[in-house]
């Protein structure tokens, strides 16, 4: 499936969807890309898993930002992947640094970079300690076993649906204009 076609893809997807994320996080080992970077020159050319450009594409187009949250110990090779796959203009922060811990301090840089509260995140990562970790912070995190792809995207963002609708508050809900403000329904927010 070509990028083109995982973009309309997703697009789809995210059209089922009342709440979104205002910021997305992936990984990149075994998450955007099928490799570790310290096990790779600089001189070699990446590749990325089949949908992970289609599905950031339709991010996007849709006005949502993104972001890395890597703890690669080859920082300096991860960033010339990324300028090689030429995907380094799609996201807003790129926190890329060795951890012996969990991404905890990447997620901190990244939303004092952005200001964009925890709970309005989706982080996408192969390894079970930082989805833990980042899920404790109040982002919505998903493990990922074979890479991004539609399937792990659509369970993301319903997720994070979910998770959102949980942890609103009552104020947060405006009603919608020109209905009695008893009505139950709400605004949709793209934006949460």
């Amino acid at each position: 499936m070509g990028d083109e076609r995982v973009k309309a893809e997703a697009l789809q997807i995210l059209g089922l969807f009342q709440v979104l994320p205002r910021l997305v996080v992936f990984d990149l080992d075994y998450t955007l890309w099928p490799f570790y970077c310290e096990c790779r020159s600089k001189r070699e050319s990446p590749s990325l898993y089949r949908h992970a450009k289609g599905i950031m594409f339709a991010l996007k187009e849709k006005g949502i930002d993104m972001a890395i949250a890597s703890r690669s110990p080859t920082p300096d090779i991860a960033k010339v992947f990324i300028d090689k796959l030429e995907i380094k203009s799609m996201f807003v922060a790129q926190e890329i640094f060795s951890s012996w811990t969990h991404k905890t301090e990447h997620f901190q840089r990244i939303q004092r970079k952005t200001g964009i509260p925890y709970k309005s995140m989706l982080f996408f990562d192969d390894e079970d300690r930082n989805i833990e970790s980042i899920s404790k912070m109040g982002a919505t995190s998903v493990l990922v076993e074979k890479g991004v792809n539609l399937d792990m995207f659509k369970l993301g963002l319903s997720n994070f649906a979910t998770n959102f609708a949980a942890s609103s508050t009552n104020k947060e809900e405006l009603p919608i204009e020109g209905l009695d403000p008893t009505n139950k329904k709400t605004r949709n927010f793209h934006n949460p």
